[in-house]
């Protein structure tokens, strides 16, 4: 099964300062047809404008991970942890029994751009916790790099859910490949540029569900950058 989710069908909204796009249900978008692709329950692409940001708000029982592709985001939270995150950076925040975080566009000059990734976790009433990891540009070119894991191997994050996210830059006619075990999914996002997958093309912003596919193959067609999600 693939199940193409274009860039433009997802939902949009501009609030001035923040210009964002909803893959999957989420605020004031809803649709029933796009709430989540099994424990994949958001991908939001956001543009937030320079000194700009999410003040202090709370979450619970949920995987929450950022992806910058441009600019730089600055994480305070409850924990007392803080940082800020710059593109090949993943951040992880455990949302588990409650934890209020403020996120914000680190300069005063440069728009911001990310993906925030939320999926549900393998059970409610985890304690919360913060980590953030930079991951060498070498390690994804033309080639799988492993963001976030449940097991945290090759140097992964951590997450509470049999999820593996990966990334990849890819070449024009550079080619990749994974197989995917019997009873899992794959979702494909990409990030920038445009890739052929599975014989389909994709471009910026498109995502794919993909079921019962033992390879995923991604060419590319411009130079990009993509996400793959293996999903339990």
């Amino acid at each position: 099964m693939f199940q193409l989710r274009s860039a433009d069908a997802r939902g949009r909204f501009n609030h001035g300062w923040l210009d964002t796009r909803h893959t999957f249900s989420f605020g004031d978008y809803q649709d029933p047809d796009h709430v989540h692709f099994r424990a994949l329950r958001v991908i939001n692409e956001d543009w937030i404008h320079p000194g700009q940001g999410f003040g202090m708000h709370p979450h619970r029982d949920m995987e929450i991970l950022t992806w910058v592709l441009e600019g730089a985001l600055e994480h305070h939270d409850s924990l007392g942890s803080g940082g800020v995150i710059r593109p090949g950076d993943l951040q992880r925040m455990s949302a588990g029994t409650g934890i209020r975080h403020s996120e914000f566009n680190a300069s005063n000059q440069e728009s911001l751009h990310l993906l925030q990734i939320w999926l549900f976790p393998d059970a409610k009433g985890h304690a919360p916790r913060y980590g953030q990891r930079s991951f060498p540009a070498e390690g994804r070119f033309n080639r799988f790099q492993l963001l976030a894991s449940r097991d945290g191997r090759e140097g992964s994050l951590e997450i509470h859910q049999d999820v593996e996210l990966y990334v990849a830059d890819l070449d024009p006619g550079a080619s990749v490949e994974r197989s995917i075990a019997a009873g899992r999914g794959a979702w494909v996002q990409v990030a920038r540029g445009s890739v052929d997958l599975n014989g389909h093309v994709l471009r910026q912003g498109d995502g794919a569900a993909l079921e019962e596919e033992t390879t995923i193959r991604l060419t590319g067609v411009e130079v990009a950058q993509v996400l793959l999600f293996d999903l339990g």
